[in-house]
């Protein structure tokens, strides 16, 4: 009886350490995951701005004589290389995101495809369709932060009441 009553305390005591250190070793994956994903979050955020800022430039050169001290090549460079990184980027989204968060990213990844293409002229339109287009793009920046906010479990919203939407800032017209 009193070898039973033993054996019986020695296998619940490493049942309960087994489960104990499967629980979390467990948690440990998912927060590691979870600290991946942010930086893959934030890294892809970063990398569309930075995108999208260069577009600006070369935009501002091209179609508005903004003068600037790089060449027109020098800023199709950076902006090719700017691409590069963006993709890079949402490779990792891709790998590491969840559903919502990857479809939002798709549809970011379509408009920053057009701020570029209009930069580069690809494609042409009006400074008023410029505008629309990163307006557009700034929106999708904001749902893809809501679907990696969601995909985190992190409570709150960038949008909505508390943060109402907000438009451009743009410099005052040019006199000419």
């Amino acid at each position: 009886m009193t070898v039973g009553a033993v054996l019986l305390g020695a296998l619940s005591t490493h049942a309960t350490n087994y489960l104990m250190e499967r629980s979390r070793n467990r948690h440990q994956l998912l927060t590691r995951w979870d600290d991946r994903k942010v930086e893959a979050y934030g890294a892809y955020v970063d990398a569309a701005k930075a995108r999208v800022a260069l577009a600006v430039r070369l935009y501002e050169f091209r179609e508005r004589g903004r003068h600037t001290e790089w060449s027109e090549q020098e800023l199709r460079s950076d902006l090719a290389d700017a691409g590069r990184t963006w993709g890079s980027a949402f490779e990792r989204v891709m790998l590491l995101g969840g559903d919502d968060a990857i479809e939002a990213g798709h549809d970011l990844n379509a408009l920053i495809a057009e701020i570029d293409w209009q930069a580069t002229g690809r494609i042409t339109g009006t400074l008023a369709e410029w505008r629309d287009r990163n307006r557009a793009a700034f929106r999708a920046i904001n749902d893809f932060h809501e679907a990696a906010r969601r995909d985190l479990g992190i409570q709150g919203s960038v949008m909505g009441e508390k943060h109402p939407e907000r438009d451009l800032l743009l410099p005052p017209v040019e006199r000419t």
